[in-house]
């Protein structure tokens, strides 16, 4: 049997490429698994400005990194990720 952080990798990447499930992934000393999440958080695809105005301001803004472009926003429960100013994921942080 694979370690539980491979199947929990292999839920996750399943999740992200369907784009039907909301999950989050837990790890507590060593042991990762992964579980639904029901925090509303922006959908792939949305741009910075509808991100802003359907959840407030963020947080803490990081600055842009690489080419292309990846931004970082902070919110209370999740942060977003934007690819130039589209969101390409939106990770739980707390709940």
């Amino acid at each position: 049997m694979p370690p539980a952080w491979i199947a929990a990798l292999a839920v996750a990447l399943i999740a992200l490429l369907s784009g039907a499930v909301r999950a989050e992934t837990v790890a507590i000393d060593d042991q990762v698994s992964v579980r639904d999440s029901d925090v509303p958080r922006p959908a792939r695809g949305m741009n910075m400005k509808t991100v802003e105005a359907k959840f407030g301001a963020p947080q803490e803004r990081h600055p842009a990194v690489g080419k292309p472009a990846i931004t970082r926003w902070d919110y209370p429960t999740f942060s977003v990720f934007f690819e130039n100013e589209y969101v390409i994921d939106a990770v739980v942080t707390a709940s």
